[in-house]
């Protein structure tokens, strides 16, 4: 029995709170999210704005709750709907209890990390960690050199980083301690979600990702952003046995002209059907029954410019 005992009786009160982890397109948040909450939650990609939604991923600790919330990317604005997503994260930002900065150790900074960076900087209240992904490609005198270099620019902009960290989630480097860095930024509060929960992203939301990203593999150059996915409706099939129920998702890919339509559903329907098998065993393994997935491709005109379209995809 021992210390151990006695730590626990004497430790400080439960923590729980909120963190986002930002970063340029492909710098490591959503593997990031993945490490610590130990399972695929969010949905990761080398392309930009996939995670279009905030998908949570919760860390349990007996001590704490770590939520994580996952705001789309900040980028200079092109559309609407750019424009729409960059005030969504700015409210993130200010809203939650700690920012983690993911700047990939592999890459010198660049001008999207110092937009980023300078976005930060005028969010004042809110404590900043810079975490440098991806250490396991580099050696030790590279990262030393990314590590100044994050100190540099912190005070070119006057960000104080409470921390400067550097993790390598793929060979769980530093997950566990990053972790266990962020928890004291957060208040004391008792835990805000039930102990399962990996995430509170609606479900149908999370179906709906996971088909879109099935259907931009490999055509991602042709149609990077012009996919929307609307799930329908998920309902359990009627008149099957209790141990093996079957569940019907249809759902819409929804593109934004007539000619990608042929790009999407292939030669004889062929790419289709594979976005379906691909996206079908996803689904399966994220809600853990057995799924019939009815695809249907839908040209929705421009939607990424018309307000009404935003927001009856979801935007």
């Amino acid at each position: 029995m021992g210390a151990m005992s006695v730590r626990t009786e004497s430790s400080a009160a439960h923590r729980a709170g909120f963190a986002c982890f930002v970063g340029r397109p492909n710098a490591g948040k959503s593997t990031l999210t993945n490490a610590l909450v130990g399972t695929k939650v969010a949905i990761t990609s080398n392309r930009p704005q996939t995670t279009r939604h905030t998908v949570r991923g919760i860390v349990h600790r007996p001590e704490a709750q770590l939520v994580l919330v996952d705001t789309p990317g900040l980028h200079k604005p092109r559309t609407l709907l750019g424009e729409r997503l960059n005030d969504v994260v700015r409210t993130t930002w200010s809203e939650v209890d700690v920012i983690g900065f993911c700047l990939p150790a592999d890459q010198k900074i660049g001008p999207g990390d110092r937009y980023i960076a300078a976005e930060l900087a005028d969010i004042k209240k809110t404590p900043k960690v810079a975490i440098v992904t991806k250490t396991d490609l580099v050696d030790s005198k590279a990262l030393a050199a990314q590590l100044i270099a994050i100190d540099q620019l912190g005070k070119e902009l006057g960000i104080e980083w409470a921390e400067i960290i550097p993790v390598s989630a793929v060979g769980d480097t530093q997950v566990a301690l990053l972790a266990d860095l962020l928890v004291p930024m957060l208040p004391e509060s008792p835990p805000l979600y039930p102990e399962g929960d990996l995430t509170d992203e609606p479900e149908q939301v999370m179906v709906a990702e996971l088909i879109r990203e099935a259907a931009l593999e490999g055509v991602r150059d042709e149609l990077p952003h012009s996919i929307a996915v609307v799930v329908e409706e998920m309902i359990p099939r009627e008149d099957r046995p209790a141990d093996k129920p079957l569940l019907d998702i249809h759902a819409n890919v929804y593109i934004e002209r007539p000619s990608q339509k042929g790009i999407i559903i292939g030669p004889k329907g062929k790419r289709l059907k594979e976005v379906g098998m691909k996206s079908r065993k996803h689904i399966e393994a994220l809600l853990g029954t057995p799924v019939f997935l009815d695809l249907h491709v839908k040209v929705a005109k421009d939607w990424q410019r018309d307000p009404k379209q935003l927001r009856k995809l979801g935007f």
